[in-house]
């Protein structure tokens, strides 16, 4: 009898011991993503739903966070302070079936900057309001790497990777390198499936377009951008400004760079309306001689954007 308390001893400690061990696996997935799912068009429109059928919009949104953040990503242990800080936002335009819909996605991805209190953002993306699937209460949301399951998983975890590469890069030289490869692969498998949004023949802002400008050597400096402007630019900030100043200022030398290769490229463009803000922060109070670099930079890469120079007093 007294072998059989044990026993039952032992199976509460081993319960505990895995149930301990997987909060601590969960804990140490590489996201934190926030979700929201907006249907308010298709509740303004001619496609009416009874009331009770919006309870789906709850479960999609929980549905994409468990996915997202619940899911190893990378081999990689990360801390909770060193999580991908991110976003993903989906506006319903059409419910074209119980299980289909169309709309717009949009994605963002905020950096810490080193002994601050400040995230500097590194991706925001909308994509265009055609982005269209699948989405069943009944069925969970599945990736596997090269095999393609639907169009919702295989889109999230295609930014995933985008996102993933990206952070890596603005780490370390080329970090992000295993993570576009993932990219990649999910890209040329969905690709092959003839749904919208990833052939290079779709649009000009396909999916194939942005992973295929971050695996391109000819705009490796693209990367090398990313690198300079926040390892040796915003975490150099509390350190030595001017030395950081001159690294951000390296870094927009580097986009040129790949501008001159090729002009009005997906990715470059979207450097620079994320950093913009921040650019015309950093060096408004800088000497005139690096405003003057700056704003020749930027009037060349992305002449829309010169406005926001305006202050400035460059001749």
């Amino acid at each position: 009898m007294h072998r059989i308390n044990i026993s039952v001893e032992m199976r509460k400690l081993l319960f505990f011991i895995v149930f301990v061990s997987f909060a601590l696996c969960v804990c140490a997935q590489e996201l934190r993503c926030a979700v929201s799912v907006n249907y308010q068009k298709l509740q303004n429109s001619a496609q009416q739903f009874e009331s009770s059928d919006t309870k789906i919009f709850a479960s999609m949104k929980q549905a994409l966070e468990d996915f997202i953040n619940s899911r190893r990503w990378t081999t990689l242990e990360m801390e909770q302070n060193e999580k991908l800080d991110c976003s993903f936002s989906i506006i319903l335009n059409e419910r074209t079936s119980v299980t289909d819909f169309k709309g717009q996605l949009s994605i963002q991805l905020r950096r810490p900057v080193y002994n601050s209190n400040y995230t500097s953002g590194l991706f925001n993306y909308i994509e265009s309001g055609d982005f269209m699937f699948t989405y069943n209460e009944s069925q969970p949301l599945v990736f596997e790497s090269g095999t393609f399951n639907d169009n919702l998983s295989s889109t999230v975890a295609y930014y995933v990777y985008i996102m993933l590469g990206i952070y890596f890069d603005s780490y370390g030289q080329l970090g992000g390198d295993p993570f576009y490869a993932e990219a990649q692969t999910i890209a040329q498998v969905a690709a092959s499936t003839g749904i919208k949004g990833w052939s290079s023949r779709d649009s000009q802002k396909a999916r194939y377009w942005f992973i295929e400008n971050h695996t391109n050597s000819a705009y490796q400096q693209l990367r090398v951008a990313y690198y300079y402007y926040h390892r040796l630019g915003l975490d150099m900030m509390t350190k030595d400004q001017p030395q950081a100043r001159q690294n951000i200022i390296q870094a927009l030398k580097e986009i040129q760079s790949v501008h001159k290769v090729r002009a009005n490229l997906l990715s470059v463009q979207q450097f620079i309306d994320v950093k913009m803000s921040e650019i015309v922060s950093i060096f408004t109070p800088a000497p005139a001689e690096e405003q003057r670099e700056v704003y020749f930079i930027i009037k060349e890469v992305s002449p829309i954007n010169v406005t926001k120079l305006k202050d400035w007093k460059v001749q």
